[in-house]
């Protein structure tokens, strides 16, 4: 296994390397929602995703997906793009983005963005929530920048280890995407053996593309009693942020 899909004609196989945490059956949210967002640039061209925002409408076992996309509100500046991810004519999880036409703007000096402790800088970390021992978590290599995963409020970095699709080099967007569906575990506020806390959605906006090869998630998480939670990153490349992601949350006692 050399990328999380491999290609099939126009769909996509679901390897080992996209399996998430809560089932030994199912993916992670990050990946097939990286591949709406391929598509999504795709059907747009060479526009500035500013807006994406998905929901994941079931379980997304392995299996072989087809992915459509069209612009949905053609325009010269700004155009709307939706996305849909189907297993065996089943739509499994769809996507809208807002795409901006990008433009030089002379603006006044301003002061360096504000940056994270380097990848270099910030200790290597291993995922422990994951069973399988192939997953998201193989194909991802997480770094702490600060703070201590299990409270609630970590920074961390994430670079993928391998491609989305096999024989592509990821686009920026596409490494967010694959990275920003993990906030909610970066910033996790409950012992994972006894609690699941799964994200039916994202919402990121960012307002830069990102540089480099990795994503950093400054995340903070909140459950309460009624079992919804919020968990939101402020999104980060080497140079300071670019975005922000934000995640509603199911919370429930494990069986």
């Amino acid at each position: 296994m050399d990328a999380f899909y491999q290609p099939d004609g126009r769909y996509y196989i679901a390897t080992e390397l996209t399996r998430g945490p809560w089932s030994d059956d199912a993916q992670h949210g990050g990946p097939p929602l990286a591949l709406l967002g391929r598509a999504i640039e795709q059907a747009a061209g060479s526009g500035f995703v500013a807006r994406f925002t998905a929901e994941l409408l079931r379980s997304l076992p392995f299996g072989r997906y087809e992915v459509s996309a069209e612009i949905v509100r053609p325009g010269k500046r700004s155009q709307s793009v939706n996305a849909t991810l189907a297993l065996d004519g089943v739509v499994c999880a769809r996507a809208m983005a807002l795409v901006l036409t990008e433009a030089p703007v002379a603006l006044p000096a301003t002061a360096a963005r504000p940056a994270l402790l380097s990848p270099e800088a910030s200790a290597p970390y291993k995922f422990t929530f994951f069973r399988a021992p192939i997953g998201y978590h193989t194909a991802m290599e997480l770094r702490v920048a600060r703070g201590v995963w299990g409270s609630g409020a970590m920074a961390g970095w994430l670079r993928m280890r391998v491609p989305l699709v096999a024989g592509e080099d990821p686009s920026p967007l596409q490494r967010v995407l694959v990275a920003a569906d993990a906030g909610n575990g970066v910033s996790a506020p409950l012992p994972v053996e006894e609690f699941l806390f799964i994200n039916p959605d994202l919402t990121l906006h960012l307002h830069q593309r990102l540089q480099g090869t990795w994503v950093g998630l400054d995340g903070l998480t909140r459950v309460e009693a009624n079992g919804v939670g919020l968990a939101q990153a402020e999104v980060y490349d080497v140079n300071g942020p670019v975005g922000r992601s934000l995640q509603s949350l199911l919370v429930s006692r494990r069986i």
